[in-house]
């Protein structure tokens, strides 16, 4: 009887394959053919998966993404309800954006490698255009709860608020990278920012 094959863990494999050649040597220096064999697998079953490095790389980075959610929800979730504050979800959120560890420096790596393909590939430049307003609003209704709670001064834009934070986030990133701050330096700045956004307006 033939084995079976788990295709959802074969394309996770084939995902994870790329990122450790990405990180290393950027996605310009890496064919389909590499990532197979660091998949352990041939190039004819990479390629029953993605028929293009474009495909596999837009797959990866939405595993990475989804990776990246679920360890925001395993920080927030198990909170008790009055430690859920918007602050709290949004320190922890874009913590998790940050090079903190091997398995984050490794996906912004990725992402990286991905804006590059993407300033030049309309169908990875549409993926950013869709996930950036999202992940904006998702900022912004936290920054709206904050608001009624009267914990950030009333005249401040969330929609504003948000997009600078998101900046914020792909500037320490960048300077995480290339070793100008530490990852405890960058959360200290993080800190910072928030700090400052979440003064509410003097009684």
């Amino acid at each position: 009887m033939p084995k079976r094959v788990d295709h959802d863990e074969r394309r996770h494999r084939i995902a994870e394959a790329l990122w450790r050649l990405a990180s290393s040597r950027g996605l310009d220096g890496t064919s389909l053919r590499d990532v197979a064999a660091e998949a352990g697998i041939s190039l004819g079953q990479l390629q029953h998966y993605f028929s293009s490095k474009g495909e596999m790389l837009l797959f990866a980075l939405e595993h990475i993404n989804k990776l990246a959610e679920a360890r925001v929800l395993e920080r927030v979730v198990p909170l008790p309800e009055e430690d859920r504050s918007p602050r709290r979800v949004l320190r922890e959120s874009i913590a998790e954006m940050l090079p903190l560890n091997e398995e984050s420096r490794t996906g912004n790596l990725v992402q990286i490698a991905y804006f590059v393909r993407a300033v030049h590939d309309e169908r990875l430049r549409r993926h950013a255009r869709e996930g950036i307003p999202a992940l904006r609003e998702f900022f912004a209704g936290q920054l709206r709860i904050a608001a009624q709670r009267g914990e950030i001064a009333a005249g401040r834009d969330a929609e504003t608020e948000a997009m600078l934070l998101i900046a914020l986030a792909d500037g320490l990133t960048s300077y995480a990278l290339l070793d100008v701050h530490s990852p405890g330096e960058a959360l200290r700045l993080l800190d910072a920012h928030l700090d400052r956004l979440f003064t509410p307006d003097p009684r």
